[in-house]
């Protein structure tokens, strides 16, 4: 019974300029299955390989992606596992001047490559808290994605179980091959790895991950029909056997494994849990309407009585004139009288 072994090489390599359709942009990415976006910054520059060019960085549980926003085919892929270092050293930008930077060394096929991030807004410090989190996050959840020996796996005779990992099967009595006369010991298989260990000898032990595996398969051997599980190029290429008796045992334990490794293929658990604070709401959600004022305008008392005396004033004047007769001004001063009593 074979396995189509998981491929993954979007955290372990340096891609650069691929073509947007596999990569761009946001909700258009090409991810792989089990790899989510964490963060997206925008106005964010690549220094060092495009200073100048305001871009775009995502921010997966794989890889850091960066594009230009003005050609998108102009763009890089930065897997954490090809990450040596990273710091935060000046930088001289063409949009900020000097000022702060993400500095990112890597390596690929033994060649050393930099990387320079700069943020375009400033103040903000998302650039540096988003990548540098995430990939300490990578760094301290390799037991999910790489093969271990002698690790520190068992304890009062359990496995240490990795968050989110569930044991489905527990078999005792299985021989590992890797030596003439064989080790007995307990062999795990959980929704994330396969783990055996020595039951004299709970340090002399493996863990395998499904990511890890390149076939399933019974084989003959010395000690009869066995178990062999071959892991990847990555790890080595290890070839290992287990015993497992009677035969419909070991037949039940291949076919669960290859059950498990299958739905694990379709959504992989790579153990990169991180989560994002609370992002900055837009300043259209911060932005509240003013209430009106309460406040009522009260009206000049001290000035409506000068208006009214000035009116009288001149209704007396028209009256007694002698430039108007009082039948020629009568509907005027009628009029003033009338304003006078308002």
């Amino acid at each position: 019974i074979g396995v189509v072994p998981v491929r993954m090489l979007e955290d372990r390599g340096l891609l650069v300029d691929i073509t947007p359709t596999t990569v761009f942009i946001y909700r258009q990415m090409k991810t792989r299955p089990g790899e989510v976006l964490i963060d997206c910054l925008d106005s964010i520059e690549d220094t060092k390989g495009n200073n100048g060019d305001r871009g775009r960085l995502l921010v997966t549980n794989l890889r850091i992606i960066w594009h230009s926003l003005a050609l998108p085919r102009v763009n890089l892929s930065v897997g954490y596992n090809s990450i040596i270092n990273i710091t935060t050293r000046t930088a001289n930008s063409k949009l900020r001047g000097q000022t702060e930077a993400l500095y990112i060394l890597t390596k690929s096929n033994n060649t050393r490559f930099e990387f320079i991030f700069t943020n375009v807004v400033p103040g903000s410090p998302r650039l540096f808290t988003s990548v540098i989190a995430v990939h300490r996050a990578y760094e301290t959840s390799k037991m999910y994605r790489d093969l271990k020996l002698r690790g520190a796996l068992i304890q009062n005779k359990q496995l240490r179980l990795l968050p989110r990992e569930e044991v489905y099967d527990k078999i005792n009595g299985v021989w590992n091959l890797s030596s003439d006369q064989g080790n007995l010991g307990t062999f795990f298989i959980t929704n994330v790895r396969i783990v055996w260990h020595a039951n004299m000898n709970e340090s002399f032990n493996v863990s395998i991950p499904y990511l890890q595996i390149r076939s399933i398969r019974i084989r003959d051997s010395k000690f009869g029909l066995a178990l062999v599980i071959e892991s990847s190029q990555q790890t080595g290429g290890y070839v290992l056997g287990f015993k497992i008796d009677p035969m419909d045992k070991l037949q039940d334990a291949v076919k669960e494994i290859n059950s498990l490794h299958k739905v694990y293929s379709a959504n992989p658990i790579f153990g990169v849990d991180y989560e994002m604070e609370e992002k900055p709401q837009p300043l259209e959600e911060l932005t509240v309407d003013q209430p009106p004022d309460d406040v009522e305008i009260e009206p000049d008392e001290q000035t409506d009585a000068f208006t009214v005396s000035v009116l009288i004033q001149t209704v007396n004047s028209l009256w007694e004139s002698d430039l108007f007769s009082q039948s020629e001004n009568s509907s005027v001063v009628l009029v003033l009288m009338f304003i006078c009593t308002i």
